[in-house]
């Protein structure tokens, strides 16, 4: 197996971000990786989820910035979110030092995001009083769901890179975990990610993207 050699960068925005040698690919756009986050998981998918309490599915918690992101609107709008994330490749204390999110999220993010990188793998962790955190270190393309969803934030290394996660199997094991209204959003418009997601049942709406990103996808299970 290809070791997967990780570099720090700063984007546009500040933030910081890290390049995989594995996937040669970076974890979020140069462009700005909390403008990113913010853009595609938390405005365009979150904010869109009329529940008191939500449950949601991240592929891929990389950084753990989207999950940050989603502990401060979930304490800001007093709603529960239980968020069950699932990583391959989790970072090791080393590279989280690296990044710069304590010094630069604002408000309660920046600690929600300290105890979320801390919080033991594979055993719920309750962080601040709204939001209940589940880290899995497993292979997602092997991993079978037992709960169900009213959101799946996407954010797998890009089809080019990771081409495995993004296939009809994988979107049919998401489409069937999730519950009736609930949505998948991803930075990806590619046109074998919108006919797999098509092919399952989706309905899919192309949005505006984020800095440097033309479009991103949001997906509906109707029913």
């Amino acid at each position: 197996m290809t070791e997967n050699k990780l570099a720090h960068i700063n984007t546009n925005d500040g933030t910081s971000t890290l390049y995989s040698s594995k996937y040669k690919a970076h974890y979020h756009s140069l462009f700005g990786s909390f403008t990113e986050s913010k853009h595609i998981f938390i405005d365009a998918g979150l904010a869109h989820v009329n529940e008191q309490e939500i449950s949601i599915l991240e592929i891929g918690l990389g950084t753990g910035l989207n999950a940050a992101l989603t502990a401060q609107w979930a304490n800001a709008n007093s709603k529960r979110v239980n968020y069950h994330a699932i990583e391959l490749h989790p970072l090791s204390p080393e590279h989280i030092k690296q990044l710069n999110y304590k010094e630069l999220l604002d408000g309660d993010a920046s600690a929600f995001w300290e105890q979320i990188c801390n919080a033991s793998w594979e055993s719920e962790q309750p962080i601040g009083e709204h939001f209940c955190l589940l880290k899995q270190n497993t292979d997602f393309t092997q991993w079978q769901p037992n709960r169900k969803y009213n959101l799946v934030y996407f954010d797998a290394f890009g089809p080019d890179d990771q081409p495995e996660m993004w296939t009809v199997n994988q979107f049919t094991k998401i489409y069937n975990a999730l519950l009736p209204q609930s949505i998948l959003v991803t930075y990806s418009v590619k046109g074998m990610v919108k006919r797999a997601l098509r092919e399952v049942g989706f309905t899919i709406e192309r949005l505006d993207g984020p800095p440097g990103k033309k479009h991103i996808l949001r997906a509906t299970k109707a029913h």
